[in-house]
């Protein structure tokens, strides 16, 4: 699994993309999560990410910023759908501030530059991806 943290790439210590859950589409299988085992699994003293899950058309990730750290993502080509699970702070799509905490829902479209500042509580967000997110096979 490969994540950017702090303007760097570097190597995170949960799956890898080869471990990344597939569904099958085909026969109707489902896939259950529980969302306190999947943040467990995250590094809590920096930014880390877990792509967890994978389908044809989606894919889940979930991820974790402490108070005070940095999100340098940069516009990429999937659409989004945040759920904060955890956590307050600013979330800025293109030039607009909106504020998040548990139970926020946005929606961002593919392309357009968005990330998360203001990070006041130790931010937890599952990722809804759309196409799937493309992840490296480290």
């Amino acid at each position: 699994m490969i994540g950017v943290r702090a303007g760097r790439t570097a190597p995170l210590t949960t799956t890898t993309a080869r471990e990344c859950r597939i569904a099958d589409a085909i026969t109707g299988r489902m896939d259950a999560f529980a969302l306190p085992e999947l943040f467990d699994r995250l590094d809590r003293s920096e930014p880390a990410f877990d792509h967890f899950f994978r389908a044809a058309r989606s894919s889940l990730t979930v991820a974790s910023w402490p108070e005070g750290s940095i999100d340098d993502q940069q516009p990429h080509v999937e659409d989004e759908v945040y759920l904060v699970a955890a956590g307050a702070a600013l979330l800025r799509v293109g030039d607009e501030d909106r504020p998040v905490g548990p139970g926020s829902v946005i929606y961002v479209a593919a392309g357009v530059a968005h990330h998360f500042h203001s990070i006041t509580e130790h931010l937890q967000v599952l990722v809804f991806w759309s196409p799937p997110r493309a992840v490296s096979s480290g």
